[in-house]
């Protein structure tokens, strides 16, 4: 007899359902037979692939006749292969039931997701440190001036004073530890030494016995109140002004008109600061006044800045401060509204502007022709910095002092400074300056004789290294 292929297939099919026919699970045992089940299903598996392959040779052979006999032999050989697989089925169901094999360590590993793997604990300055860092800065300079007087002194310049020389500006070693909503409590304490802390503690007399050389020393609390009030008490530098007593951190090398007449440097005493959001700031200030850890009155400052970035090129920044400053009297205030800009339209071009205005009411025991003394002054600056290494900056600005209440003389000053910064390195810098002051009173003084004039021209060199402990971590 001759069987065709769809035949062949369907003696596959039928062979297989009946070597399955009958469960190989006992009454109420279907979980614990898992095993044999593969292996039954396996087996007629492979028994169907066998017919399949010789259903698939026979047709591949129809151009070749085969005689029905051997083709009969052929089923008869299929059929006894058959009854073996069935004598092995019953053989099995009366055998024990395969326990699995434990999977080996590293299936488990794969199968199952392993934790993360813990932090590495920190080591060396990253670990001893913690949280804290140290940072500083080393910043020194050679100035020159056209005047070539006596004293070798630059006239109304603050921190670059000393001329045709080499001079030490400062040197400054911060420790820090900020505060956010999961670490409430820290502190800033930063030391300075040279001959821009020597100014800022001589504005008061008892600084100079106090706290010498301490430039700022604060606590700081991050309340839990609303996204949180960050609460600092202790002696920090003013809100005020566009430029700071850190060189590196302003534009030029030398600071400004604004910056050495018309601001504080210091403020003792406690300020709160609260972000709504992260565009918009306001922060409290209660101190003992202008430029002294220990007051001079029984009276307090008041302050207040309002901080508003609208975006990423563009923020505002408004402060206010009034209270008595003069010796043993609370009576006549001291105020000061100081506006700063700043507008950045593309990252390699800035602006500045710096607007201040301050009065003092005069007390009977100044002797003073006056009653009230105004002063007041605006800054413009521009940077523009083509790449990291390279960057020039200018800075222009007007001084009116007309009763001489902060300068000492009754004047007008005007300044024009062009600052070119060179880049060495990551932590090193140089700035070369040109700048030339100008006042109505002819104050500045030249040659031998400090013959008074109207102007002094200025050259500056200065190298100002900075460094921090997170470049170590």
């Amino acid at each position: 007899m001759r069987w065709t292929a769809a035949e062949l297939i369907a003696k596959v099919r039928l062979l297989a359902a009946d070597t399955h026919r009958d469960s190989l699970h006992a009454p109420g045992g279907k979980g614990r037979s898992t095993m044999r089940d593969c292996f039954y299903q396996g087996a007629g598996l492979v028994f169907a692939g066998l017919m399949l392959v010789s259903s698939v040779r026979a047709q591949d052979q129809a151009s070749t006749p085969t005689s029905n006999d051997a083709i009969l032999q052929h089923m008869q050989a299929l059929e006894k292969e058959v009854q073996e697989l069935r004598a092995e089925v019953t053989a099995l169901k009366g055998a024990p039931t395969p326990v699995p094999a434990a999977a080996p360590p590293v299936e488990a590993a794969v199968a199952t997701p392993s934790a993360p793997a813990a932090a590495p604990t920190p080591t060396g300055l990253a670990g001893l440190l913690g949280p804290t860092t140290i940072s500083g800065f080393v910043d020194t300079y050679y100035g020159f001036s056209s005047n070539h007087p006596s004293t070798r002194q630059n006239g109304l310049r603050n921190f670059d004073v000393q001329t045709n020389q080499f001079g030490l500006n400062m040197i400054e070693l911060v420790a820090d530890r900020p505060v956010d909503t999961t670490n409430r409590l820290g502190y800033h304490i930063a030391l300075g030494f040279g001959q821009a802390m020597n100014m800022v503690n001589s504005a008061s007399p008892t600084e100079l016995g106090f706290d010498q050389y301490l430039k700022e020393g604060y606590l700081e609390y991050m309340a839990p109140v609303g996204k949180g009030l960050q609460v600092n008490v202790g002696k920090f530098v003013t809100p005020n002004g566009a430029e700071v007593i850190e060189t590196k951190d302003n534009w030029n090398y030398s600071r400004s008109l604004l910056f050495a007449w018309a601001i504080p440097y210091f403020h003792f005493g406690a300020s709160a600061k609260y972000a709504f959001n992260s565009k918009f700031s306001a922060t409290g200030y209660l101190v003992n006044g202008w430029n002294n850890s220990i007051d001079n009155n029984t009276g307090k400052t008041v302050g207040a800045s309002l901080a508003w970035t609208p975006n990423s090129k563009f923020s505002i920044f408004e402060n206010y401060m009034g209270g008595p400053e003069q010796s043993n009297d609370n009576k006549d205030w001291r105020h000061l509204l100081d506006t700063v800009i700043t507008y950045n339209p593309t990252p390699k071009l800035s602006f500045i502007a710096n607007y201040d205005y301050g009065r003092e009411e005069i007390g009977l025991a100044q002797e003073r022709p006056f009653g009230l003394a105004k002063w007041s002054g605006l800054a413009g600056y521009v940077k523009y910095a083509p790449n990291d290494k390279w960057a020039i900056a200018v800075r222009g600005e007007y001084f009116d002092d007309n009763q001489g209440w902060t300068t000492g003389t009754a004047q007008e000053l005007s300044e024009f400074t062009v600052t070119l910064q060179r880049a060495i390195s990551t932590k090193l810098i140089s700035r070369l300056e040109v700048r030339r002051d100008m006042t109505d009173s002819r104050t500045f003084l030249r040659g031998q004789g400090n013959t008074g004039v109207g102007g002094q021209n200025t050259v500056a060199l200065g190298l100002i290294y900075a460094f921090t402990s997170a470049d170590a971590k």
